[in-house]
């Protein structure tokens, strides 16, 4: 894969745009790394995607770019933008992802 795959995610106003590219496994939430984004209830709810994804986000870079809304609706939307690039990369997440839906 060699290609930048793009998505968005909306909940409320706050709006998510992710960016999936080739790499090692770094996922940024603007510009911060997801291991230092806070709050720790808004980090837990954006890692769900990338927990069920288990090795295929070592793979990959994510940067995602929130603004707008509250704290929660930004973790909603981003947690929406990841799982949406994730099942564009691999549509085979799809699945996994509606049996924990």
């Amino acid at each position: 894969m060699n290609k930048t795959i793009h998505f968005s995610g909306k909940r409320k106003r706050a709006v998510a745009r992710a960016t999936l590219k080739p790499g090692n496994g770094k996922v940024r939430i603007n510009k911060i790394s997801i291991e230092n984004y806070e709050p720790k209830l808004a980090r837990d709810k954006i890692k769900e995607p990338l927990v069920l994804a288990k090795n295929i986000v070592e793979k990959i870079d994510l940067d995602v770019k929130i603004h707008g809304g509250g704290v929660i609706s930004q973790a909603d939307a981003a947690r929406l933008a990841i799982g949406r690039v994730l099942v564009k990369h691999t549509p085979s997440l799809k699945e996994v992802f509606l049996e924990y839906d």
